[in-house]
């Protein structure tokens, strides 16, 4: 592992604990070149997935831009960071048993929205904004509408 100080490959492990969600492994590690000490996390990772774009286009899968995503919709929400990480990892695993290597976007979109509807709601329209591409008042009043049981105009 590269030291992300001095950028020495000849990093060693000095403790390794599994990680709070129990899916992962944490190393502390130093560098004897600069002294340097840092984290390192590990992840199984059951086999190497292709995102298959709306337009066409592949790219491989990044976990981290799935989160990064997933933060943004969860941004000052009362939900435990754990929950988040589990969220996230239950997720990709999901994913990963799929039996496909490709998966579509917008089965990434569909399963992300089926977990946070199930944490919370607030996150689950932010997250519904930028995928469904809400241009205007009208579609998040729309959405929500839906939302809600027996909401007046449902009859």
């Amino acid at each position: 592992m590269r030291c992300p100080f001095c950028g020495n490959i000849d990093t060693q492990v000095k403790d390794s604990r599994p990680a709070e969600d129990h899916v992962s492994i944490r190393r502390r590690r130093f560098c004897p070149a600069c002294g340097g000490r840092f984290t390192t996390y590990e992840r199984v990772q059951l086999r190497d997935l292709v995102v298959i774009k709306s337009s066409g286009k592949r790219e491989d899968f990044d976990r981290a831009k799935l989160e990064r995503s997933i933060r943004i919709a969860m941004q000052k929400r009362p939900i435990d960071p754990e929950r988040i990480d589990q969220m996230i990892s239950g997720i990709v695993r999901r994913l990963e048993s799929l039996g496909d290597t490709d998966i579509q976007s917008k089965q990434i979109g569909e399963i992300v929205m089926e977990s946070l509807a199930r944490i919370d709601t607030v996150a689950y329209v932010r997250f519904a904004s930028v995928y469904k591409n809400f241009q205007a008042a009208d579609d998040f009043d729309r959405f929500v509408s839906e939302l809600r049981p027996g909401a007046p105009g449902e009859e």
